[in-house]
């Protein structure tokens, strides 16, 4: 997910510290809280700018928010694409290391070979290839700052064990070096995977586990939240930033559809998809309607998670086409989804097996079972 932030009314903006009054009745960690999740005035994000009304998504803000500058190691879980890094740059400019470097690594996404030097660096020499004059690993470049390590559960163990002691010690020796070098950074680690299960089947190193997990926050996965209009108003202002497509909105087909669509690839997902749709909007259309959505969105494996009542016709066609695709049912269909749907029918089984995209009989079947 992009960097999305909202335009803080003056009322919003934080008053300067030399300006604000002196508030005895709070402790040291409640001011420090109150900062954190006051809006940034520069426009990065922070917190406060994360908040869109989901009530899952604020408990993960306001607790966030408690342990900012407060050196306790962080980790955010969650599904692909929910915003994981986008959540650790706004702890990291919501407290006292703001104007340091935030340096991310995607453990996930490097090569086995080169991971220990791009975490520690290396001296000059130190193995075929190296640069002459060495480099400085990512560890080392969040000195005073913030050091994020997206997918951390995907991490060699023999890497879990050098990095284990680099957090103990807080000291780092690059590779082919003999002295060891002090860091002062702040930890922030986020993985899909669920990490005490990792260690249980001893692919996670326990030691590790309880150093990197001193508050573990769960981003909630899109299908899952609230302020889906919110999201759908802030990626659309931000891909129109500095280009002509000012004042487009969505038709409320579309809307339906994205507020009951799976999104099996979250919010990434659907910026995907309103990218798509503004580029397929002709000069004069200022409305994404279902013509505009890429077919893909379609498939099979992205069906439906749940169709409401107030859904008009055309996103009732729309979600119809991508619920039944060879016969398969819908994915993600819980308990609390087969409650809300016979609760919205007033307990008619045929009808709420009509709104999940499934046969009555295949209801029939999953009300017998233990959820």
């Amino acid at each position: 997910m992009g960097r999305i932030f909202t335009r803080a009314p003056l009322a919003d903006l934080p008053v300067p510290a030399s300006k604000r009054p002196c508030d005895p009745g709070r402790t040291a960690g409640e001011r420090l809280h109150r900062l954190a999740l006051e809006p940034a005035a520069d426009g990065r994000v922070t917190l406060a700018r994360l908040a869109t009304g989901d009530a899952g998504l604020q408990r993960v803000l306001d607790r966030a928010g408690r342990v900012v500058g407060r050196n306790i190691p962080l980790l955010i879980q969650g599904e692909s694409g929910v915003g994981k890094e986008l959540l650790a740059q706004a702890c990291h400019n919501s407290g006292p290391r703001a104007d340091g470097p935030f340096v991310a690594l995607n453990c996930a996404a490097i090569p086995e070979s080169l991971i220990e030097a791009e975490l520690f660096g290396y001296v000059g020499g130190a193995f075929t290839g190296a640069r002459r004059e060495g480099a400085v690993g990512r560890i080392q470049q969040a000195d005073g700052g913030t050091l994020f390590l997206d997918e951390i559960g995907d991490m060699s163990l023999s890497m879990q064990a050098r990095l284990l002691r680099v957090l103990q010690e807080r000291r780092v020796v690059p590779v082919g070096a003999r002295e060891a070098l002090p860091v002062d950074i702040a930890l922030v680690s986020a993985t899909h995977r669920t990490l005490n299960e990792s260690v249980k089947n001893g692919l996670f190193r326990e030691d590790l586990y309880y150093r990197i997990n001193g508050l573990t926050v769960h981003l909630p996965p899109l299908r899952a939240r609230t302020d889906m209009r919110v999201i759908v108003g802030l990626l659309i202002e931000a891909e129109c930033a500095g280009r002509p497509c000012d004042g487009v909105s969505v038709s409320e087909e579309v809307m339906h559809f994205f507020e009951a669509y799976a999104w099996p690839g979250n919010i990434r997902q659907l910026q995907n998809v309103l990218r798509v749709a503004l580029a397929l909007l002709d000069d004069d259309e200022r409305v994404i309607l279902p013509r505009h959505l890429p077919e893909e969105i379609f498939d099979a494996e992205a069906v439906p998670v749940f169709v409401t009542s107030r859904a008009g016709a055309e996103s009732r066609r729309m979600l119809s086409v991508a619920a039944r695709p060879r016969g398969r049912p819908p994915l993600g269909l819980d308990e609390s989804l087969i409650q809300r749907a016979l609760a919205e029918h007033g307990g008619n089984v045929s009808a709420a097996a009509r709104a999940l995209g499934i046969a009555r009989n295949t209801l029939y079947r999953k009300l017998g079972r233990n959820f």
